[in-house]
């Protein structure tokens, strides 16, 4: 999938809204799910949302349903992750990761990945 490069990240106050942006350098984005994982300090890369090639298919973690929105630009090649109603609890380094096909929702299945952004939010 070539290079990742993610962008948007910040400090936020508890309440208030981000969005991520991961832009691929393959123009065969369309071929590649993506999906977004995080990792705070001390604790293991979780997942946080998928989205399938089209565009169509998608799912979140539970802690984030209903707040976070993944969506794709296939024209641009770039997914992107809006946050809103942020908590403290969402503080942690955001990564895009790309897998060839379908969607899946562990590290291990994505075999392209981007450098992170830090997302912190404050009370």
């Amino acid at each position: 999938q070539g290079q990742l490069v993610e962008s948007g990240g910040g400090l936020v106050q508890a309440g208030g809204s981000l969005r991520l942006s991961c832009t691929a350098s393959e123009p065969t984005f369309i071929h590649y799910a993506m999906a977004w994982f995080r990792q705070a300090p001390g604790k293991e890369r979780e997942f946080v949302a998928a989205i399938s090639r089209s565009g169509v298919g998608l799912t979140y973690v539970d802690s984030v349903k209903g707040r976070f929105t993944i969506s794709r630009d296939n024209e641009k090649n770039t997914v992107y992750l809006q946050m809103d109603a942020m908590k403290p609890e969402d503080t942690a380094v955001y990564y895009c990761a790309a897998r060839f096909r379908g969607i899946e929702t562990s590290p291990e299945s994505f075999t392209s990945w981007g450098q992170g952004t830090q997302v912190t939010v404050s009370l």
